[in-house]
C-alpha cells in the first residue's frame, strides 16, 4: 500500500478504458458491480479514505468505452502521471487506465467536455463470429442499406430537441443537444453509426440505432424517421439496440490534458476476410482476423 502524506490537493485526470460486458455500468449502484465502484475500490486502497470519481459520462449496462475520461482529487505525494501505473495493479482485468496526468482544480471531466463521440457496430454476416459477437449486435435478420441510414442521419446535424430519443428515469432537466457529426459507414459485414455530440441523453444512442435499423431495412423512409423525432413523437420509439454494440469512442476538450494518441481511436476495427474460393485457400493466403 501506497502512503499519502499530507499534501495539497491536486486534481488528476484519467483515461479509461473498460469492457462493459460484466458491469452494470459505469455509475455507482448498490449491489451491482460498476466501473465507478472498481476504481473507486482501487483508489481508497492507495489513499485510505474515500474518493469520488467524476466521468465525462455515465455508460449504460453492457456498453463499452475505449476512452472515457473521468478525474478525482486527492492529496498526495503521488506524482499525477504515475496514478495509471498506480491504478493499474489494483484494478481488474476489464478496466484499465490508459493514462494519467495532473489538471487545474477547474477542469472538470463532464463540464469542461465540448462533445462526447460514440460508435455502435453491427455484425450482418449471417453465422455468429465469436470474436465479434462480444463487441456488436449481430444483425442478420434483414439487409441494412448504409445510404438510407446516412440519409436519416444527415437532417440531425446541428441543435435539435431530442425527447423522441430520451428513455424515462434521466433527471436532466431539457433533451436539447448539439450534433456534430453523424456517421455510417458499411465495411463489408460491419456497419458502424458514429455520433459526436455536445451530450448525450440518457439511452438517446441504443434508441436512435434501434430506429435506424427499421430505416435500413426499409420499413420506415429517412423522411419518416425525421418527421417523428422533430414531432418528439416518443411513443413511436419502442426498441433500444443491444448494449453490447455499443463504446464511448472519446470524448473531446478545448484543451485536452492529453495527446491524441492516447484517446484518439483507441477502439479497434474489426477487418474481415472476404469470401475465399476453395483453390484460393492455402496457407499462403488463408485470411487472418485483424484489428487495424
Amino acid at each position: 500500500m501506497l502512503a499519502a502524506e499530507s499534501q495539497s490537493t491536486q486534481r488528476v485526470a484519467l483515461v479509461i478504458q473498460y469492457l462493459g460486458t460484466h458491469f452494470h455500468g459505469w455509475q455507482r449502484q448498490p449491489n451491482q458491480r460498476t466501473v465507478q465502484e472498481e476504481i473507486e475500490t482501487a483508489l481508497r486502497s492507495v489513499l485510505n479514505r474515500p474518493v469520488v470519481i467524476h466521468a465525462a459520462g455515465r455508460t449504460d449496462a453492457g456498453v463499452h468505452a475505449a476512452a472515457q475520461v473521468a478525474h478525482f482529487d486527492a492529496e498526495t505525494l503521488i506524482p499525477a502521471h504515475r496514478w495509471a501505473d498506480v491504478l493499474n495493479s489494483r484494478l481488474p482485468n476489464d478496466i484499465l487506465i490508459r493514462a494519467s496526468a495532473l489538471v487545474d482544480s477547474t477542469w472538470h471531466a463532464r463540464f469542461s467536455a465540448a462533445w462526447r463521440r460514440y460508435r455502435y457496430t453491427l455484425f450482418t454476416e449471417a453465422r455468429p463470429n465469436l470474436f465479434v459477437c462480444p463487441f456488436a449486435w449481430h444483425y442478420y435478420h434483414a439487409p441494412l442499406d448504409e445510404t438510407l441510414i446516412q440519409a436519416a442521419l444527415d437532417p440531425m446535424m446541428g441543435r435539435h430537441h431530442m425527447a423522441a430519443f430520451h428513455r424515462a428515469g434521466s433527471t436532466r432537466p431539457h433533451s436539447w443537444v448539439d450534433i456534430q457529426a453523424a456517421e455510417c459507414q458499411r465495411q463489408g459485414s460491419l456497419l458502424t453509426i458514429e455520433v459526436q455530440s455536445s451530450g448525450f441523453l440518457y439511452g438517446m444512442m441504443r434508441l436512435l440505432v434501434g430506429l435506424l435499423v427499421q430505416v435500413g431495412r426499409g420499413e420506415r423512409s429517412p423522411d419518416d424517421f425525421t418527421q417523428l423525432w422533430t414531432a418528439q413523437r416518443r411513443d413511436e420509439v419502442k426498441y433500444a439496440a443491444p448494449p453490447q454494440g455499443l463504446c464511448l469512442l472519446r470524448v473531446g476538450y478545448p484543451e485536452s490534458p492529453f495527446p491524441p494518441e492516447l484517446w484518439y481511436d483507441t477502439q479497434p476495427k474489426f477487418v474481415l476476410p472476404t469470401a475465399i474460393t476453395p483453390e484460393k485457400h492455402s496457407s499462403e493466403t488463408a485470411p487472418e482476423y485483424c484489428l487495424s
